[in-house]
């Protein structure tokens, strides 16, 4: 059986709540949930894991949340592998005040996993979402959960849920 961890880093609680919602669903440990602010170390902590699920809150002109930037620097620079894992990335963002890099943090992330080797899941699709323009998007579909529940806070529960159910199936 596959080993899961989620490793996420949230400014407003949105994101951290994908994160729960996951941890319960694949009926994770406390300590497979690895909040990137307080509880992470070192890309090394990955290694444990053949499934990651990845999250970051989007912030300023696209970026991933701060505590993320020096493990991606890490794994980029040092050319650290992941083609035996399989990864899944989620996020929040702002589609209205944001609109122009609506949940780009995850194409970011999707960037340095994909060129890592990883087996990348979970994507959704991009319809149904106002915004400009995301890093995230990859064809017509978002590399991953992509919230806004600052906008569309009434669609946050469904898209959630039925993206857990997508990667359950992806997963089989």
């Amino acid at each position: 059986m596959s080993k899961t961890g989620i490793f996420y880093a949230s400014a407003g609680g949105d994101t951290t709540k994908i994160a729960e919602a996951l941890s319960e669903a694949f009926e994770l440990l406390e300590e497979d949930a690895v909040l990137m602010e307080s509880d992470f170390d070192d890309v090394s902590q990955f290694e444990k894991y053949d499934v990651l699920f990845l999250g970051s809150s989007t912030w300023g002109q696209g970026d991933v949340h701060f505590s993320w930037v020096d493990a991606l620097f890490e794994i980029s620079s040092e050319h650290i592998s992941f083609e035996d894992k399989t990864v899944a990335f989620f996020g929040a963002g702002d589609s209205v005040k944001h609109k122009e890099h609506f949940c780009s943090a995850l194409g970011k992330l999707y960037q340095v996993f994909k060129n890592a080797g990883a087996k990348v899941i979970g994507f959704t699709p991009a319809t149904g979402y106002t915004y400009q323009h995301s890093l995230s998007q990859v064809g017509d579909k978002f590399c991953g959960l992509a919230i806004d529940n600052t906008n569309e806070a009434d669609k946050t529960q469904q898209r959630i849920e039925s993206w857990i159910q997508e990667l359950k199936k992806e997963l089989e």
